[in-house]
């Protein structure tokens, strides 16, 4: 069975093995995103997040995935952090692979954006002063 093009994961993730899985000879472009966990939300100074995921998040992933590859010319893979991350943690990374430069980046931006709005994961920020509040909810 070929490795699924989107996973949702309590492991850190690797890059460079995702950009593996998508490369081939038919590409000329591979374009990657890592959405980082920063610093700071809005003026505030946030010290680490915790993720949690619906239990049909990594199916609406591979959804979403399968969708842009399909209705494009890229190869797409993506996976998202669940659990406690600290700052500096990769939060999600997407990898498109294209023919060419310009749809690639188009594509990962697309990507991500419908990530963002369609994967049922919402981010608990801790503030470095005690506070906490749920984004995405």
């Amino acid at each position: 069975m070929p490795d699924p093009i989107g996973f949702v994961t309590a492991a850190p993730l690797d890059k460079t093995q995702l950009e593996t899985r998508i490369r081939s000879r038919k590409n000329g472009a591979v374009v990657t995103f890592e959405g980082i966990v920063r610093d700071h939300d809005h003026g505030e100074d946030v010290g680490s997040l915790d993720y949690e995921a619906h239990p049909d998040a990594e199916r609406i992933l591979i959804d979403v995935c399968t969708r842009i590859a399909q209705t494009t010319d890229c190869d797409v893979v993506a996976a998202h952090r669940i659990g406690h991350l600290e700052i500096g943690d990769v939060a999600l990374v997407t990898v498109v692979a294209a023919p060419h430069r310009a749809e690639a980046f188009a594509v990962c931006g697309n990507l991500v954006d419908a990530i963002k709005a369609e994967v049922p994961i919402w981010k608990h920020q801790h503030f470095t002063d005690g506070r906490s509040e749920w984004v995405g909810l």
